[in-house]
């Protein structure tokens, strides 16, 4: 490990924020419902803990711990049957609560016990597990606009190899426009305050164009051009709401017409890789067809930025990892309280060890 800075270690909080990890009791998206064929099942993780989605063909989605209780390998690999899943070795049978209910070569009253399951839901294209304590389990959160016919809706995201946290403080702090200035112009954010609660915060911006032309895609976002202006117009509220994040833009009116939800999803059991997943709505304008037409650019304008992003917290993660703990030097108050708001939320990640092998 090198050398830490005398400035960075009086500066520095008690606790790493990136050894913080997501608590698992909340619901989680796992995969986005086209992933999973009807009569499939679809292999995914959560933190390190392997898990396998099922979809019967009569029948709601299910999500079981991803081994078979005989011989440890993945139910995945083997066979849905009716509304259970057949482990392709040997054919132990587990039904969506995880029991047991036929292993071929024993009689009914034999039965093993069985494997761990997870509450699960599907909504607005996701499938979401709980998985932490089930006797924790609360209602499915609101996932933005995605429900809203007034809306029309891209579900997008990708693995990202940093730790969740670095998503959330990407997103709340619009201090970092400089890294679009090629996607978007020069975009000067005013920071207008913020609102903190126990496991949320919200914090308002608005913007003024001081440089270059509007892109299609924002267009297309805001429903109108914007030229250059000193001017600060339109409304950005940016919330975490523990594990969840939203924002929305608001150009007049009561009515958003953007709203994005977005979750983190970690994956592996050091949590250094996420699965973002995001539903970002936009409202439909008065002229019928406006805006599907216009859907393209929005799509690629918003992947180009999503690609910046990403890569950037990326690079953020390596250099954690090549300093072996968190250097950063935080100045901007709604971040501090945003750091402080994951920490006191997630619980810390317990190291992973295996037993050696040994050899007789």
């Amino acid at each position: 490990m090198p050398d830490v800075p005398d400035f960075i270690l009086r500066d520095q909080q008690t606790c790493d924020l990136r050894r913080v990890g997501s608590h698992p009791d909340h619901w989680y998206p796992l995969a986005w419902s086209k992933d999973l064929a009807v009569g499939k099942t679809y292999a995914t993780q959560f933190a390190g803990n392997p898990i396998v989605l099922v979809r019967p063909k009569d029948g709601p989605v299910f999500a079981l711990e991803d081994r078979c209780a005989h011989r440890q390998v993945p139910l995945s690999k083997g066979v849905v049957s009716g509304c259970a899943v057949r482990c392709g070795y040997h054919g132990w049978t587990y039904d969506a609560s995880g029991q047991c209910i036929d292993v071929p070569y024993l009689g009914k009253g034999k039965l093993p016990n069985g494997v761990r399951s997870y509450p699960c839901q599907e909504q607005d294209g996701l499938v979401l597990i709980w998985p932490g304590d089930p006797a924790a389990v609360t209602l499915l959160p609101r996932l933005g606009s995605a429900s809203d016919s007034a809306f029309k809706t891209r579900r997008f995201g990708k693995e990202v190899r940093c730790h969740y946290t670095f998503m959330h403080e990407n997103l709340m702090d619009m201090n970092h426009q400089f890294l679009h200035r090629r996607q978007m112009g020069q975009i000067a954010p005013r920071y207008l305050g913020r609102r903190v609660g126990e496991d949320w915060m919200e914090v308002d911006y608005t913007f003024a164009r001081t440089g270059g032309k509007q892109p299609l895609g924002e267009a297309a976002i805001l429903g109108s051009r914007r030229g250059v202006s000193n001017t600060h117009k339109d409304l950005m509220t940016i919330r975490t709401e523990y594990p969840y994040q939203t924002l929305k833009i608001w150009t007049s009116g009561d009515e958003p017409v953007m709203d994005l939800w977005i979750c983190y999803t970690p994956v592996d059991a050091e949590q250094r890789i996420n699965r973002t997943f995001g539903l970002l709505s936009v409202r439909r304008p008065k002229i019928p067809g406006l805006l599907d037409a216009a859907w393209p650019v929005l799509v690629w304008f918003t992947e180009r930025i999503f690609r910046e992003d990403r890569e950037i917290v990326e690079m953020e993660q390596r250099a954690h990892d090549a300093q072996g703990s968190d250097w950063n030097q935080e100045v901007f108050p709604p971040i501090r309280d945003l750091r402080a708001l994951l920490a006191a939320n997630g619980l810390p990640i317990t190291p992973t060890v295996r037993p050696l092998a040994t050899t007789l």
